[in-house]
């Protein structure tokens, strides 16, 4: 068993990549909420699912340990914390970098939820460019893409199909 520090535990936390996206660590995604050593010294790390139901949760959570144990931390706990529910303005601008350098569209501000919340049937209107060339002239061609926060665009410059990280 090897004493925890806050600082070791967090450097290890922080090195764990989403399974979905791996150019992104947790932290950069904004899912990794707190790391914390209790007394006696057991490691508890807090994260946030980037949406309900979200299916990478269990493998988030087990590459956590398994990091965390093959360094000698015996003791971990992992919990889910739901509120405030996750936003794509948590991602850091290191990870909104490292999406657009693997050739995804990284989100815009996300849309505020004070107050009424208009409902639409239409797609959704976003302002991005495209991640290779940089044109905006860009076209929806599906709304959902290989993952629930993904949606699928065509640059009409380039002609290159991209993934666009939907706002949340």
């Amino acid at each position: 068993m090897t004493t925890a520090t806050r600082s070791d535990v967090g450097d290890l936390a922080r090195s764990v990549t989403d399974p979905e996206m791996p150019m992104l660590t947790l932290e950069d995604l904004g899912v990794l909420r707190d790391v914390a050593v209790e007394d006696g010294g057991r490691v508890v790390l807090t994260i946030t699912p980037t949406y309900s139901g979200c299916p990478a949760m269990a493998t988030m959570r087990d590459d956590l340990v398994h990091v965390l144990h093959d360094a000698g931390h015996d003791r971990v706990e992992v919990r889910v914390r739901l509120h405030p529910a996750w936003s794509s303005d948590w991602i850091t601008e290191r990870g909104r970098q490292a999406l657009r350098d693997h050739g995804l569209s990284a989100p815009g501000p996300a849309p505020r939820h004070d107050g009424p919340v208009p409902l639409t049937l239409l797609p959704v209107r976003r302002d991005l460019a495209c991640p290779r060339c940089g044109s905006d002239a860009v076209a929806l061609t599906s709304e959902f893409g290989p993952t629930a926060c993904k949606a699928m665009y065509r640059c009409t410059s380039c002609a290159e199909p991209f993934e666009h990280v939907k706002e949340i």
